[in-house]
């Protein structure tokens, strides 16, 4: 299936911003499933591009001059193979990913629900019904965790969005040894065209990488489409920058996600 992308971030500031530098994971890469047709980032000034660590598309922007708003808009259509075909990337070894991080380190909750799912072969099946078991206890609730919150403070919250749902699930595969890494994007979805940006994982076995979409309990990223990945939110986040001055500040960001072909559905 075609997809065409719009979205846009807009950050208000309470006072005049001196200087900001932002960092922009808003560009796919192309791949065995997504072929890239057209990709545009509109910025207030040229910014440089890069690729990250973990080989995401990276560019930064850097704004010397005052401000007191930033505007970025993505716009692009990328087509989407109905096969869970991703890349098995080599720029650095899976095995990184069964490494902690700020926002997947388990407490004793966390260490239990994988132990429960824990099995000798460790298979595909088991890891779907961890997945399982995090939406049944984690019921899909916004606007109780935000950006900050950590697998631990929202699995004892039992409620999260699809960000909490990727980390829970990370921190287990993690706990159990098993490589898995976050996975930043958009879904496509026949309800409403209007989508936040959304978050699954994806987990190494038999030298491949499978999707575990926790929030829609699927496997086939039929509708999906990758951004970034990395060892959690902060690796993989579409816009994250640091600044000097600009008070409070303030955020609008919107998703829009259309078909725009036929295709597998």
């Amino acid at each position: 299936m075609k997809l065409s992308i719009r979205h846009s971030t807009e950050y208000r500031y309470s006072e005049q911003v001196l200087h900001s530098t932002q960092y922009l994971r808003l560009t796919p890469r192309p791949s065995a499933r997504q072929r890239i047709l057209h990709w545009h980032l509109d910025m207030p000034e040229p910014a440089s591009e890069a690729s990250d660590g973990f080989g995401n598309i990276l560019h930064v922007l850097t704004l010397d001059q005052p401000h007191e708003a930033i505007r970025l808009t993505a716009t692009g259509e990328v087509e989407i193979e109905g096969e869970d075909r991703e890349d098995d990337d080599t720029r650095i070894s899976p095995l990184v990913y069964c490494r902690y991080s700020p926002f997947t380190r388990p407490d004793s909750l966390l260490h239990e629900l994988a132990r429960n799912h824990q099995c000798a072969a460790g298979t595909l099946a088991n890891l779907e019904r961890l997945s399982e078991t995090i939406l049944s206890r984690m019921p899909f609730t916004p606007g109780v965790t935000d950006v900050s919150s950590t697998a631990a403070e929202a699995y004892r919250l039992r409620k999260g969005v699809c960000q909490d749902h990727t980390h829970v699930f990370l921190s287990c595969c993690r706990a159990l040894g098993i490589p898995a890494r976050y996975v930043s994007g958009y879904l496509y979805s026949d309800d409403s065209e209007h989508v936040a940006s959304h978050a699954w994982a994806e987990v190494w076995f038999d030298e491949r990488w499978h999707t575990f979409d926790v929030t829609n309990q699927t496997r086939r990223p039929r509708r999906h489409l990758k951004l970034a990945v990395g060892f959690d939110y902060l690796d993989a986040c579409p816009v994250r920058g640091v600044r000097y001055g600009g008070g409070v500040e303030s955020l609008r960001a919107a998703a829009l996600v259309r078909q725009t072909g036929a295709g597998d559905q």
